[in-house]
C-alpha cells in the first residue's frame, strides 16, 4: 500500500492548536503516532491535489531571510526574560511568524525541546537556518544561564549584519538600474532605429565611414542568431566562472582581487573588517572561548583573505601568542584593528574593544557608499549619454558628407 501525506489539526499538552502533516499508510497509523507524540488529534486528512497549491522551489522558497531570523531572536528574548517557558515560548513564536519556512522550523525545534533537547540542539538540525554564529551563542547562553540576554545580543548582530548588506546594495543599486536601462535603450536603438538607416544609406553611392560601418555591424548582430551565440558565451563564460569561484583556490585567488580595487576593493576591505569584528565581539560576549570563536569568525568572514589570517591567528593563540601579534603579521588587517585588539587583551575587554571597531567600520562603509554614489551617479549620466550620442552621430555622419558632395560645385 503506497504511503500518504496527511494534513492534520491537533491539541498539545498546552491546549494549543497545531497544524501539520505526517506520511503514513493510514488515518489510524497517523493518529496512533500523534498520540505518541502527546498531541490529541481532532482532524486527518489525506492531503488535496489540486493546480492552485503553492509551489516550493529549494533554494528559493525555502529560504529563511537574516531579517526574519533577527526579529524572532528578539521576540524569543523578550518572552524568555518575561518569564515564559521555552517551549512555550517557541510555540507563540511560531503562530506569529509569517515567514512559512522560518515557522515550520520553529515547530520543528520547538518539538524537539518539547522531547528533552537543548535548544542549541535542536537548532543545530537546521543548518540551512542557524549558522554556526547562532548555534555557538546560544549554546553559550543555556550554559551561562544568560539565555535571554545572548539572544538580544544575537538579534543585534544579525541586524548590524543585515544593515550592513543593505548598505551594500544600496550602493550598488541605482549603478545596476541605469546601466540595464541603457543597455535596454541601446539594444532597441540597434534593433528598431539603426536597420531603418541601414536602408536609407543603401540608396547612397559611396563608401559610409568608419563608425557608421561599426554601429550597423553591430545592429546586424544583435538583430540576427548571432546574439543569440553571444549571449550563450557570455552565460557560459558566467557559469565556469562561478564553478572556478566555487573551488577553495578559485574562492581566494576571487577574493584578493576583490580587495584591490581603489574604491571598490577599499569598500569590501571594510564590510569584511566590520563582519569579523561584530561576530568576534559577539561571541566573546557571549563566553565563547577565543579558539572556538575564531574558528566561528574565520567560516562567517565573508572573504578568504581575511579567514586565513584568522586561521592563522587560531593557530598562533594555540601556541600561546597573543591574538594581536599573530594578527599583524597579515596585511589584511590594519594597524588600527590589531592596535585596538592588544589594548583589548591588557585591559581585559576584548569584547568591548570589538564592538568600538566594529562601530568605527559600519561608519566607515556608510560613508564610502554615499561617496560612492555621489560619485557614480554623474559618470553613469555621462557614459549613458556618450553611448546614445556616439550612436546618432554614427548614423548623422553619412548625411553630413552627402550635404557636402551636394555643396561641391559641379555636383
Amino acid at each position: 500500500m503506497p504511503t500518504t501525506t496527511f494534513d492534520y489539526k491537533v491539541r498539545d499538552a498546552d491546549g494549543r492548536l497545531v497544524k501539520g502533516q505526517l506520511e503514513a499508510d493510514s488515518i489510524p497509523l497517523v493518529a496512533a503516532r500523534l498520540r505518541d507524540m502527546g498531541y490529541a488529534p481532532i482532524e486527518i486528512k489525506p492531503v488535496s491535489i489540486n493546480l492552485n497549491r503553492e509551489i516550493n522551489i529549494p533554494g528559493i522558497t525555502d529560504r529563511v531571510a537574516l531579517k526574519d531570523v533577527a526579529l524572532m531572536s528578539r521576540q524569543l528574548a523578550t518572552m524568555v526574560s518575561a518569564g515564559l517557558t521555552l517551549v512555550r515560548a517557541l510555540g507563540v513564536l511560531a503562530d506569529q511568524i509569517e515567514s512559512k519556512p522560518l515557522r515550520e522550523a520553529m515547530l520543528q525545534v520547538r518539538q524537539d525541546v518539547e522531547q528533552g533537547s537543548s535548544l542549541s540542539s535542536s537548532l543545530e538540525k537546521l543548518p540551512k537556518v542557524f549558522p554556526p554564529l547562532y548555534i555557538a551563542m546560544v549554546r553559550a547562553g543555556e550554559v551561562g544561564g544568560q539565555l535571554d540576554l545572548v539572544l538580544l545580543k544575537l538579534s543585534t548582530t544579525l541586524e548590524k549584519q543585515v544593515e550592513l548588506r543593505q548598505k551594500v546594495r544600496s550602493a550598488m543599486a541605482y549603478p545596476s538600474i541605469v546601466l540595464c536601462a541603457v543597455i535596454v535603450i541601446i539594444t532597441a536603438m540597434m534593433i528598431f532605429i539603426v536597420p531603418i538607416f541601414k536602408h536609407l544609406f543603401s540608396s547612397l553611392n559611396g563608401t559610409l565611414p568608419l563608425p557608421t560601418r561599426i554601429v550597423i555591424s553591430i545592429s546586424d548582430v544583435v538583430a540576427s542568431i548571432w546574439l543569440v551565440v553571444v549571449i550563450a558565451v557570455i552565460v557560459t563564460i558566467v557559469v565556469l566562472m562561478r564553478r572556478w569561484i566555487a573551488t577553495p583556490g578559485g574562492r581566494r585567488k576571487w577574493d584578493a582581487f576583490k580587495l584591490r580595487p581603489p574604491i571598490f576593493g577599499a569598500l569590501a576591505h571594510k564590510v569584511a573588517l566590520a563582519r569579523f569584528c561584530t561576530t568576534f565581539s559577539s561571541l566573546l560576549s557571549a563566553g565563547v572561548p577565543v579558539i572556538e570563536a575564531l574558528d566561528i569568525v574565520s567560516a562567517n568572514a565573508g572573504n578568504q583573505i581575511v579567514a586565513d589570517a584568522l586561521l592563522g591567528a587560531q593557530e598562533g593563540v594555540r601556541e600561546g601568542k597573543t591574538l594581536s601579534a599573530v594578527l599583524a603579521q597579515y596585511p589584511v588587517m590594519p594597524v588600527m584593528v590589531t592596535q585596538m585588539i592588544e589594548t583589548g587583551e591588557e585591559s581585559g575587554a576584548l569584547d568591548d574593544m570589538l564592538d568600538k571597531v566594529a562601530t568605527f567600520y559600519d561608519n566607515e562603509v556608510s560613508a564610502t557608499v554615499d561617496s560612492l554614489t555621489s560619485i557614480l551617479e554623474p559618470l553613469i549620466i555621462v557614459f549613458m549619454g556618450a553611448c546614445i550620442g556616439c550612436i546618432v552621430i554614427s548614423l548623422y555622419l553619412p548625411m553630413f558628407d552627402y550635404v557636402k558632395l551636394l555643396q561641391q560645385p559641379g555636383a
